[in-house]
């Protein structure tokens, strides 16, 4: 007995379809954060209902005004004239080989931060770019650097 080609991929498909598909699995997210504040033995966000696609300002951040320079005074009010950015820019102060200096975050993806002297001379780009490692002129900023303070976060 000769059985057609569609015949036979018909009946194999059906065999394959039953045999390797289960039937009513339930997927279900949890909503509660867990007890420890871990998931499992791994450390994973608890769940959120709010929307995390555009990061939004702390409105409970406290700003480092004393002593601002004028340079800087300069660059937060050009950031508060400019057209938001998305993550919106933050600017903090260290204390990095001895000295004050002042780092600017980027506005998005792939572009160098800046690190500021006192005086605002452009130090270096301490990450950022296409490698995420700056311009290579600080490498040790990261591990270097002491007393993190916010200088200012565009509140937009």
């Amino acid at each position: 007995m000769r059985f057609s080609p569609f015949f036979v991929v018909a009946s194999v498909m059906a065999l394959l379809h039953t045999a390797a598909c289960q039937r009513n699995v339930a997927v279900t997210t949890p909503t509660d954060a867990p007890q420890t504040g871990l998931a499992g033995s791994v450390s994973t966000p608890a769940p959120t209902s709010a929307n995390t696609i555009e990061p939004t300002p702390r409105p409970d951040a406290v700003f480092d005004a004393a002593k601002r320079p004028k340079w800087l005074e300069d660059r937060i009010q050009k950031h508060s004239n400019a057209e938001k950015q998305n993550p919106p820019i933050v600017i903090y102060s260290y204390q990095y080989n001895g000295a004050t200096v002042y780092y600017e975050s980027s506005p998005c993806c792939d572009q160098f931060t800046n690190l500021y002297a006192a005086d605002g001379k452009l130090l270096c780009h301490p990450d950022g770019g296409l490698t995420g490692k700056g311009d290579g002129n600080c490498p040790d900023f990261a591990k270097n650097r002491t007393e993190e303070r916010l200088v200012w976060q565009d509140p937009r």
